[in-house]
């Protein structure tokens, strides 16, 4: 079996080295800025490939192209993309070239928070209010209806990229103007003040076998855009919270026809109601690291099952390996000093250590949930005394 594997960014070394492990011919479609730079496992990669790129960006009809004249002496069984900016370009070259896997529309439910809200709410999940910005009229109404402040959306970046927090229509009018012929790739939402988590999740033949519930310390767009300490833990597994986000997860599974695969989803449990609201969901593993913590926790690579599950295709049959127990808590800060010396962090329940310039990162992981919340509020307070530094917004991915 022949896998493309297309990776715009720098990541998914686990899926690549367990396709080979399993015995595949691993192809590597990439972007050319990353030549010489990334560390791809090369030892697990048998043809490596470099797309031109504006920072990671392709350009599609050219990715035909090139990936067409790679299949005049190349037979591609599976198409994967290792990142969530590659979701759509895959199931694009999947079409064109009617290879299995997620077509156009279905990936639209995983990458277009446009998309997924819509169908969302014809099944009935809980979305927070929502417009597209689209039909001015539409917009006056939406503003009248629903108070402020909103969030202002785009629909296909990743994470919390290009969100921006709108309080009243004289603030948000100036902010589409200046978007020009983009407004239509955005959205308008209401802004629900809550707790924000996260359900990692494997299916296979539309049922979900796996799935972990874990709860933010404060919500990624307040980090990305305010500064400050990115933190997630595993939720007690028999709590209400984890239960009620396991549970929503499946309907968003269902809803949005994951077939086979793995998935980040993304809920919000509102401080006024206690309701729980799906936010958005992806086809890829979650990143800054959460496949490490879902590791550390349960003893379950996802991005290696990913690797499996594409394998078996739906023609053979997968399980997930046997799971730990344990409970297990992710930091990660940007650092003041461009090599932060964490040696003074030494308690034992530290599994993993970030190795990246200007940077600290710590997994904490331990059979008590109580000691990992305890562990965390710690390095918290340690990291922003001793390390943490922030960038201005503007300054952000580039």
């Amino acid at each position: 079996m022949t896998i493309l594997c297309l990776a715009s960014y720098d990541k998914g070394y686990d899926f690549i080295r367990e396709a080979k492990r399993q015995g595949c011919n691993v192809v590597l479609l990439t972007s050319l800025s990353l030549k010489d730079k990334a560390k791809f496992p090369m030892d697990s990669i048998d043809e490596i490939f470099y797309m031109p790129d504006d920072d990671h960006k392709w350009d599609w009809p050219h990715t035909v192209n090139a990936v067409s004249y790679l299949a005049r002496t190349r037979v591609f069984d599976r198409i994967v993309p290792l990142d969530d900016f590659d979701v759509e370009v895959a199931a694009m070259l999947r079409e064109h070239l009617r290879i299995a896997g997620m077509g156009q529309t279905r990936a639209r439910h995983f990458r277009d928070k446009l998309a997924m809200r819509m169908v969302a709410l014809e099944a009935g999940l809980n979305v927070p209010d929502f417009v597209h910005v689209l039909n001015y009229d539409r917009l006056r109404e939406f503003m009248e209806r629903v108070p402020g402040p909103w969030v202002l959306k785009p629909r296909s970046l990743a994470g919390a990229l290009g969100i921006k927090k709108v309080h009243h229509a004289g603030e948000l009018w100036p902010l589409i103007e200046a978007l020009g012929d983009m407004q239509s790739h955005y959205l308008l939402e209401r802004f629900v003040p809550g707790d924000i988590f996260h359900v990692d999740t494997i299916v296979y033949e539309g049922q979900v076998l796996f799935a972990i519930a874990s709860g933010y310390g404060r919500p990624p767009m307040e980090v990305s855009h305010g500064g400050g300490i990115f933190t997630t833990r595993i939720l007690e597994r028999d709590s209400d919270n984890a239960r009620r986000l396991v549970e929503e997860n499946a309907r968003v599974m269902e809803t949005l026809g994951m077939l086979r695969g793995v998935s980040h989803t993304e809920f919000i449990k509102a401080h006024e109601d206690g309701r729980i609201y799906f936010l958005e969901t992806s086809a890829r593993v979650g990143g800054a690291h959460i496949a490490d913590l879902v590791e550390a926790a349960a003893g379950l690579n996802l991005w290696a099952e990913w690797a499996k599950i594409e394998i078996a295709g739906g023609k053979a049959p997968y399980r997930v390996p046997d799971l730990l127990n344990d409970y297990a808590g992710l930091l990660v800060s940007l650092s003041r000093q461009e090599h932060p010396d964490t040696s003074g962090y030494n308690d034992p329940e530290i599994v993993w250590r970030m190795n990246k310039e200007h940077h600290v990162g710590l997994i904490v992981k331990s059979p008590s949930a109580e000691r990992v919340k305890e562990l965390l509020r710690n390095y918290t307070d340690r990291v922003m005394q001793d390390f943490h530094a922030s960038v201005p917004p503007s300054m952000k991915g580039s």
